[in-house]
This record gives structure tokens, sequence and C-alpha cells, in this order.
């Protein structure tokens, strides 16, 4: 089994086909698109796939080690919107092939209108040293 990050971003891929952004939507749309988030993650749950998933908010800090006890702390300069991370889902599968399909379904959430947002999502892999650390 390997370990890949499904990274959703809010903008900076290429453009979706249903191309409507979340805060258009209605409130109907909005439970339909984290209704099929949560049934795709219910499903790879039962075979064994799924490792997690996380939505993060748009705020944040940033945090540097600049000596000893004494982490500065700002709340900026950030990207830009189009940069930042929407969330995520960890997957644990066979292989890359595997990874692929699942990545091409988790894109075919609905958004405005009910219609699947296309939505590019970012696949990456777990390095392998890395992950047999956290197991």
């Amino acid at each position: 089994m390997a370990k890949y990050l499904l990274l959703k971003h809010y903008r900076g891929a290429p453009e979706m086909l249903n191309n409507v952004s979340m805060d258009k939507w209605t409130q109907e749309e909005i439970d339909a698109h984290i209704g099929y988030m949560n049934d795709f993650a219910a499903r790879l749950r039962e075979t064994g796939e799924f490792v997690d998933s996380q939505a993060l908010a748009a705020e944040g800090t940033w945090v540097r080690y600049d000596g000893e006890g004494r982490p500065p702390v700002t709340d900026g300069p950030f990207a830009e919107t189009k940069d930042l991370i929407a969330g995520w889902m960890v997957i644990d599968v066979d292989s890359y092939e595997r990874a692929l399909a699942l990545a091409g379904e988790l894109s075919a959430a609905p958004g405005a209108g009910g219609r699947p947002i296309h939505e590019w999502l970012e696949l990456r892999p777990f390095m392998a040293a890395h992950a047999d650390c956290i197991e």
C-alpha cells in the first residue's frame, strides 16, 4: 500500500469546467457537495483506503524559528487566496493507477446546479521513508 495526498485548492489550478466559487452556491449545493465528499470517504473506509481528510479555514499564521525561545508570529503577508489549500484527503492504495482513479472520481463532486465541478486535484505521494515513520 502507498499513501497519497489529494490536495484541494481554492484557486490556482487549471480552471474547473463548472467554475462557480462556493461562496455563490446555495445551501443545498453546499450540502450536496459535502455529502458527496462524506459518501466518498465512507466508501474508502469500507475498502481500507481512507486515512484522513480535513477542510481548512482561509486564515492562518506564519511562524518561523528565530532563535531560542523567540518564534516570531505574524498574520501576514500570506499567499494570495488563489494559492491557499482548501483541504485534503489522504488515501492508502495499492497503486498509482488506483490513486489516479480515486482522484478523478473525487473531482466529480457536485457544485453549482448540482453539476460536477471537474475540480483539479493535486495528487502527491508520501515519501516512503516518512510514511514508515508515522505508522
